[in-house]
């Protein structure tokens, strides 16, 4: 790897003035005068055998981390020509380097909050920006992710000079995983009216490690932009979720939404969670189930839900609430709006276990009183799961906030693409998909009041 200047890419021509700044910021106010003399531009080879050793390459990742060496059938390693294609490989050395200049965990803290805002930022700008070639399409989601995933890999095998404890490097990890999603930066300005909307990593990486999420594009294409509609400013802010159970048992879906919908100036006055669906359609979906009952996909770290469609599981530490919730986004004006080509549809079937009964039976209308949630519009899986979440926080908060998930189609890779990391057809599907969302969501806003 070539090393470049710190904080300026001249390949790339990207300036990144927040990751500087809150680089020597974090690193002044919290190192000792020693460790915190200025770093050279470019490391020796010397100085990066040095940084290596507070690296212990024997702690192993978590499955989701042990990915980062895997490669297409035929083909070289994924996860590396991702990072390098979109500029996120700058982002990684850097990190590593600066972490191995830390003495322990109190300073730590600090900085990797700082980098994960920077790498928040860093994704922003270049997904709302036209990237030049070779580098990976401004929409491409892929780096962010694997750059995070580098990252919680480097916190979990860090050997500073002051032994970290358990929940230290715990919540260093929780502390990355929060700044670089978005979560720390959800803060409307003053004088706008204010949506949040949120995406998702990419999955099913066994079956491709290519793949990537349209509805984590979507997110970073919108994340701080300005739209006009119906003659006022609309400020969109996101969020990109991980695909993890463990993830969303510990709070994180209530942690990132409920700030947003209790009162004040951080209010939101709609709230839509965005995953990846079926292909070739947009589904709006109506009913949200409670439970979990997928068994035909784990999660990002192979882990399931524990629950199956006969005997759907209620997740850990879900807060109370009723077996089903309904979307209160404006669907009907949104099922019209034209994305082609793809289609948008109004998704109101559901699968139940009804009242008093033990066999799932599906609904194509909605669910019957009494029945136990087998699968949401959404599904069993986290889309689904996602939906509830947010809409019960809406129960719990402010009910009359236009509230609801969407579903966008599965982004496909050309026909007969099988190692390489992109091709046209894949770009334009994702480009499609991404406008296709744009043009719902602005739909929805017109029908604000």
């Amino acid at each position: 790897m070539t090393h470049r200047p710190s904080c300026f890419s001249p390949s790339r021509r990207r300036l990144l003035p927040i990751l500087c700044a809150t680089t020597a910021f974090s690193l002044a106010a919290t190192l000792t005068p020693a460790v915190a003399a200025p770093m050279p531009i470019a490391a020796t080879q010397e100085q990066t055998a040095v940084n290596r050793t507070c690296y212990d390459t024997s702690v192993p990742g978590t499955v989701e981390e042990q990915r980062l060496d895997n490669a297409s059938p035929g083909g070289q390693p994924v996860p590396p020509q991702i990072l390098e294609r979109s500029g996120f490989d700058d982002d990684v050395e850097r990190f590593t380097r600066i972490l191995c200049a830390l003495p322990g965990y109190r300073p730590a803290l600090a900085v990797v909050r700082a980098q994960g805002d920077a790498l928040w930022t860093t994704a922003i700008r270049r997904a709302q920006r036209t990237q030049q070639t070779p580098d990976l399409p401004s929409t491409d989601d892929r780096g962010l992710y694997w750059a995070r995933i580098s990252m919680a890999k480097a916190l979990r095998q860090w050997q500073p000079r002051k032994p970290l404890q358990a929940a230290e490097r715990a919540e260093l990890i929780r502390t990355l995983e929060y700044a670089s999603r978005g979560i720390t930066s959800t803060r409307f300005d003053h004088g706008v009216r204010r949506v949040l909307v949120t995406g998702f990593d990419p999955f099913t990486l066994d079956a491709d490690i290519r793949i990537g999420n349209p509805s984590g594009a979507n997110a970073l294409s919108l994340d701080g932009t300005r739209w006009r509609v119906n003659g006022e400013t609309v400020q969109i802010q996101t969020v990109v979720f991980p695909v993890r159970y463990t993830d969303f048992d510990e709070g994180m879906v209530e942690h990132a939404l409920a700030p947003h919908y209790r009162p004040g100036p951080q209010r939101a006055e709609l709230v839509m969670t965005v995953s990846q669906g079926r292909v070739g359609l947009f589904d709006l979906e109506v009913f949200n189930g409670r439970r979990r009952s997928v068994v035909s996909i784990g999660d990002n770290n192979n882990l399931w839900g524990g629950g199956t469609v006969a005997a759907p599981v209620v997740a850990p530490g879900m807060p109370p609430g009723p077996e089903w919730l309904t979307s209160s986004l404006p669907m009907t004006e949104m099922a019209a709006t034209a994305v082609p080509p793809f289609r948008t549809r109004v998704n109101t079937s559901v699968l139940e276990i009804p009242a008093g009964q033990t066999t799932p039976v599906r609904r194509p209308d909605g669910p019957t009183p009494g029945s136990i949630a087998s699968e949401g519009a959404g599904g069993g899986y986290l889309s689904n799961e996602v939906a509830y979440r947010n809409t019960l926080q809406r129960d719990l908060l402010h009910p009359a906030m236009p509230a609801g998930h969407l579903h966008v189609p599965v982004l496909q890779f050309g026909a007969g693409n099988t190692s390489e990391i992109t091709d046209p057809s894949y770009e334009a599907n994702r480009d499609a998909i991404v406008a296709g969302s744009h043009a719902i969501l602005r739909t929805a806003l017109t029908t604000l009041p």
